[in-house]
């Protein structure tokens, strides 16, 4: 009897762990939750880093109520999304977000708020992912660029509904640059979104194709929209959007491959 006991006991043993463990599809963050907990709704989390770990690839991350919840670095399918309740991501002499995902994952940032307080890196920094969205987010305030696109393979990247403003304030960089490595290439689609106050506007460089669309590009001591050593076949479209009050040019090229009509 003795023994039959001891074997139930290590099944359910066994049993509770494999549940302690396993991923869930949804989880959710508050402001007064704590990274020990589960992330579920009634025992959140209280970071998006503390959070990733315990979702499912092609999970989503729910934020509950407001709080600022922290850089995090994402290296799978994933959903962050603040409806309702604003969401900070609050960063100094770091990047905001990192997406370093595989070439099929996709990526999706909602109502998220990304603050570099001047010091901060790159709001966004795209190293790899099959499609990344970025829809109805503030990012403000990065010493390098808002968003920063230097994938390795092939990604689209759509900005969506988004502000993005006083970032990217020298030369080269810009409230969005996209520059992926050598032999990568870049979709990037800007729609329905403000960019304003920068060093430069949108930058691109290397293999990318870009839509401007719906938007409005201003306020900068350097250029609007600058083409980098263009290279490939891409092309870019500019479509109902305005770009204004920039001390340089409102589109510029500059270097091999760049040309604009």
């Amino acid at each position: 009897m003795r023994k039959i006991l001891g074997t139930l006991m290590l099944v359910s043993l066994a049993l509770t762990s494999s549940s302690v463990f396993a991923q869930a599809t949804r989880t959710w963050v508050s402001g007064v939750g704590d990274d020990a907990n589960p992330c579920s709704r009634t025992a959140p989390c209280k970071t998006f880093a503390g959070a990733i770990s315990k979702t499912a690839a092609r999970g989503k991350i729910n934020v509950l109520d407001p709080g600022g919840f922290g850089a995090v670095t994402i290296t799978k399918s994933i959903t962050i999304e603040a409806d309702g309740a604003p969401a900070g991501v609050l960063v100094s002499g770091t990047n905001g977000i990192i997406i370093n995902a595989a070439a099929t994952d996709m990526v999706t940032l909602r109502n998220i708020k990304i603050e570099g307080i001047g010091t901060g890196l790159n709001g966004i920094r795209i190293l790899a992912a099959g499609t990344v969205l970025i829809d109805g987010c503030v990012i403000e305030d990065f010493a390098d660029n808002g968003v920063l696109i230097e994938n390795t393979g092939a990604s689209k990247v759509v900005i969506r509904n988004s502000v993005v403003r006083r970032s990217g304030n020298t030369a080269v960089k810009g409230l969005i640059r996209a520059t992926p490595a050598t032999g990568a290439s870049s979709d990037v689609t800007i729609d329905g979104s403000t960019l304003f106050a920068s060093g430069n506007g949108l930058v691109i460089g290397g293999n990318v194709r870009f839509r401007l669309r719906d938007s409005s590009l201003t306020g900068g001591v350097n250029d609007g929209v600058v083409l980098l050593n263009v290279t490939g076949t891409r092309s870019g479209f500019i479509d109902n959007a305005m770009i204004s009050d920039f001390d340089g040019s409102g589109i510029a090229a500059y270097g091999a491959g760049s040309t604009v009509r």
